[in-house]
């Protein structure tokens, strides 16, 4: 097993836990964030990028896996409105030991260290639509997130919902 963090800084020499801003995640023990390279693609995107990403999961209907895929098994979608920083953006992928992580969601990917961690490389991505295509990853550009997004949540995919804070209103016009 690989695990990375992902990030638009180039010089991070170390990770200090921090304490997670998400509600959900609750507040009270300082966490370093990993994810593992599977998962990994889910962000190939600026940071507050809005996106929805799903594969094929365990329990991914035949009904699913025709309705949600073509010729891949992993997607990531987008507003139309961030294709420009998509181009523009250039991200550095930190790979970390994997000896004091512990899995925090097997669907998302996610592990957390309660450690300072020392990355152990680092990798440069110039061209994130380039490396989403090398993953076979279908990416997919959308007006508005909300619609599709419950449809993923109802249906037996396995997904993440990143950044969805920073998403167009489901009323606004598109």
């Amino acid at each position: 097993m690989r695990l990375f963090h992902v990030s638009e800084e180039n010089d991070i020499e170390l990770f200090k836990p921090r304490i997670p801003l998400r509600n959900d995640l609750g507040h009270k023990r300082p966490l370093v964030w990993a994810v593992n390279e599977k998962c990994l693609v889910n962000f190939f995107t600026p940071r507050d990028c809005p996106r929805l990403t799903y594969h094929i999961g365990p329990r991914t209907s035949e009904e699913d896996k025709r309705f949600f895929f073509s010729d891949t098994d992993h997607v990531l979608v987008i507003e139309h409105g961030w294709f420009e920083r998509m181009k523009n953006t250039k991200l550095y992928i930190y790979e970390f030991q994997t000896d004091n992580f512990i899995l925090q969601d097997e669907i998302a990917g996610y592990y957390v260290s309660e450690q300072v961690e020392i990355p152990i490389a680092c990798y440069q991505i110039d061209d994130l639509f380039s490396a989403l295509m090398e993953k076979h990853v279908e990416i997919r550009m959308l007006p508005n997130l909300w619609t599709l997004r419950d449809r993923i949540v109802a249906s037996t995919l396995n997904y993440s919902l990143c950044r969805m804070i920073h998403a167009k209103e489901r009323h606004e016009k598109v």
